[in-house]
This record gives structure tokens, sequence and C-alpha cells, in this order.
């Protein structure tokens, strides 16, 4: 019975491994895979990690800060005695202990500043983290494309191998019935080893960007990784229609450039505050308990608080000192007040630092008009990309379907003997040529119809091919 056990539990496993040896990736499976691993998404989340981490910073500037502070010291030799503060020589043990409360009032604002600087931050790691998804998803996308590109550019080359292959067999026919010379062969014989290297070409074509691919989505099963064979269709290019200037508007609501550009520029003066609430005086509360305790003898006194003296030599009379309860009770203190800090003359550091910060309010202006002039450019410009796309992509239908009628053609020419097969070869090469020019501008306005909706406010994620 466990030897049955054993059996059943290899072959499941064997069988796991099959079925994820086997496993084809879809274009959504790919983008949610890269965004749960990809490793510069996972240092964007850390940013937003440490951004919530700099806001907790920030909130306690608000709060009080309180310390406590002990100390044990043995002093030798001349040393002041910490109960009648005289020097006298001989070793005494002491601790001493403290706490001590602080509260800042008043710092120029400073401290709400740097709240909101702190939660401004934190609107920007998430912009960021946000943009380096758009970034993958894409990657992601355009990497999936270019392997369907490699494969059907494989699949045309491969079948017009296959035609080779038939005219080559017919041809032997012809040449040995003296139909046809002896050139024809030898024509459609280097035709057909040319195809086989181009082949080879396009398998390591398809695999290289698979291997591409699974780089990024950081699988390093390279042998096995493979894509979903589907027939992808032209996707709906309702985009296209759409006035160009409703689709900057779109891109200007969602993409992450423009809102990372106007975050830049937010913190930016917001720093100048910061930097300007140094002219001001800063106002503090303090307070603070001290008490200490001593191994060294006590001095008796009478009922009136005066020590007593020895009658013989006139020296104090000593008892054992106080329980350390005791001590800590008779000897504590007190302190507490406010501080208050004006500025007068530092060197001119902060009216230099309030300078930078007005340079640096400039410059993030600066970026934020020229992020919205990249934006309105990029736009455009993939707008264009599209349609020249779209219309690349109509008119290498139109030529392949004329290279169709002319290699039809070719083909009843030759095989009546009136073209050779150096002519026939080359009617083959351009239809060949111009199907390929096709699987490649169907795959590029795919890819460029996929940039303008991504503009548009389409994720990557909810696109359909």
């Amino acid at each position: 019975m466990k030897f049955n056990t054993a059996i059943l539990l290899l072959l499941l496993i064997g069988f796991s491994k099959i079925s994820a040896q086997n496993k084809q990736w879809t274009l959504r499976e790919c983008v949610e895979y890269a965004l749960e691993n990809n490793i510069s998404i996972k240092q964007s989340a850390l940013d937003i990690e440490t951004a919530d981490i700099a806001k907790s910073d920030a909130f306690g500037g608000f709060l009080p800060t309180l310390n406590a502070s002990a100390s044990n010291f043995w002093n030798s030799g001349l040393v002041n005695d910490p109960r009648t503060g005289t020097n006298i020589e001989q070793t005494i043990r002491s601790s001493n202990y403290a706490a001590n409360l602080n509260l800042n009032i008043f710092d120029g604002l400073r401290n709400i500043r740097q709240f909101q600087r702190a939660k401004l931050n934190q609107l920007l790691s998430q912009y960021n983290l946000g943009k380096s998804k758009d970034d993958i998803a894409l990657f992601v996308a355009n990497s999936y494309l270019q392997i369907l590109l490699n494969k059907e550019s494989l699949k045309v080359i491969e079948k017009q191998h296959e035609i080779t292959l038939e005219q080559l067999t017919r041809t032997k026919d012809l040449v040995e019935a003296g139909v046809l010379p002896q050139g024809d062969l030898l024509e459609i014989e280097a035709t057909s080893a040319d195809e086989i290297t181009r082949i080879v070409q396009a398998q390591n074509a398809v695999q290289i960007s698979k291997i591409s691919l699974a780089q990024t989505l950081l699988i390093k099963d390279y042998e096995t990784f493979d894509i979903a064979d589907e027939d992808y269709m032209m996707p709906d290019a309702k985009v296209l229609n759409t006035p160009v200037e409703r689709v900057i508007a779109n891109a200007k609501e969602n993409r992450y450039e423009v809102q990372i550009a106007e975050q830049n520029k937010l913190i930016a003066e917001k720093d100048l505050q910061i930097a300007r609430g140094a002219y001001y005086p800063t106002l503090s509360f303090s307070a603070g308990v001290n008490t200490f305790e001593t191994d060294r003898d006590q001095i008796l006194r009478d009922d009136n608080g005066d020590p007593v003296f020895n009658p013989a030599d006139g020296t104090p009379v000593l008892t054992d000192p106080d329980p350390i309860w005791d001590q800590f009770s008779d000897n504590r203190s007190y302190r507490y007040g406010v501080s208050l800090n004006i500025p007068i003359f530092n060197g001119f550091s902060v009216r230099n630092q309030v300078k930078r910060s007005k340079v640096s309010v400039k410059r993030a202006a600066f970026q934020l008009e020229q992020a919205e002039l990249d934006l309105d450019s990029n736009v455009y410009q993939a707008y264009l990309d599209a349609k020249g796309a779209a219309e690349a992509y109509e008119a290498s239908q139109v030529a392949v379907k004329a290279q169709e009628r002319a290699y039809e053609y070719a083909k009843e020419r030759y095989d009546v003997g009136l073209t050779n097969a150096f002519d026939f070869s080359q009617s083959k090469f351009r239809l060949e040529n111009a199907q390929s020019q096709l699987v490649q501008n169907k795959f590029d306005y795919i890819f460029k119809l996929k940039v303008l909706e991504l503009y548009f406010g389409i994720k990557v994620a909810d696109m359909k091919l």
C-alpha cells in the first residue's frame, strides 16, 4: 500500500512539473506577474515605506521629548561631599537620577510645514510607484508583442519554405524529363538553402525575445517559457477617432509625469517656507526632576536641624546614611521654565538657504512646464505614430494582395516554361517580403495604438489585443 502511494505521489509531482513547463503566458498574466515581482517596482514600494516613516518623524515634531538618565560613580581623593558641599579627602560613592521634559512651543511653523511636506512626499512616492508600474507594464507589453512578431515572421518564412520544397520536387521532375534546364534546379536549391538559414535566424529571434521577457519577469526557466499562441486580431481603434485635444486632456489627468512634476514644485515651495521659518524666534518649554543618593555617612542633627558636634574634638557626629528611598525623597529638586531663542546673525546661513530654496522653486516650475510640454509633444507624436502605423498596415495589406497576384501569375508562367527559376524565385521573394512587412506593420500598429491608449488613460492590464 505504501509503495502504491509513493508511485502515485511521484506521478502527481511529474504531472505538475509537466504542467508548469507547458504553461503559456497571456499578456495579462505577464503584466500582473511583473507588477508583483519586478525589482524596480519593489524599490519604488520601499520609497513609499520610507515616505511613511518620514511622515511619522514629522508628526513626532509636535510631541514633547521625555528622557531619563542615571549614573553611579566612585570619587577618590579630594572630593566634594554631596551632603555638606565641602571638599574632603575620602572615597565617596554617589548616584544621580534625572528626568527631563522638552516641548517645542513655536519654531517659526517649521514643524507644521515639515509635516505638510512629508504628506506631499508621501503622495509623490505613490505617483512614482504608479509611473514605475506603467513603465514596466508597457515594457512587458512591447516584449510580448515582439515575441508575437517574431513568431509570425517565422511562420511566414516556414510557409514560403514549404512552397519552395514543393516547387523543388516539381522542378527535379521537370529537369529529369528534360523540360527545364539544370540551372533552374540549382536556383531553387539555392533559394531553399537561403530560406533554411533565415528560418534558423527567425527561430533564434523567437527564443531571444522569449528570454528577454522571461528576464523581465524574473523567470529563470528560459527553455520552457512561452506565451500563448493566439490569433490576435486587430484591436478596436476608437481612440484614433478621438480628437487629439481630448487625448491630451486625459493624459494630463492620468499620466504620472505631470503629477510628479506638480508634486515636486509643491515640495520645493514647502521647503522655501521651512527655510524662511529659521528667521523667526523659537520658544520652548522644559521641565526636569533630579535626585541623588550616596554612601557617605550622614551628619547627626538635633531637633532644630543643626549639626551635633563631638565635645572631645569638635567634629560633627556622623551616623549611618539614610535608606536609599529616603535619600531620593530628601535630595530631589525640580526645574521648569521656558526659553526664547532669537536669531540675530548666523553668518548668512539662513538667508542663503532661503535663496537656494527660491532657486529650487524656480527649477521645479520650469520642470513642471517642461513636463507639460513634453506630454503634449509625446501625445501628438503617439497620435501621429498610431495614424501612420494604421495607414502603413492598410498599405501593406494592399501590397500583399498585389504580390500574391503577381506570384500566382509568375507561377503559372514558370509551370509552362515561359519564365526561368530566377525570375520565379524573385517573385516569391517579393511576396515573402510583403508578408513579413505586413506582420511587422501589424504589430507595430498594435503597439503604437496601445501607447496612445495608455495616454488616453487605459491601463496596460486592461488593454485588449
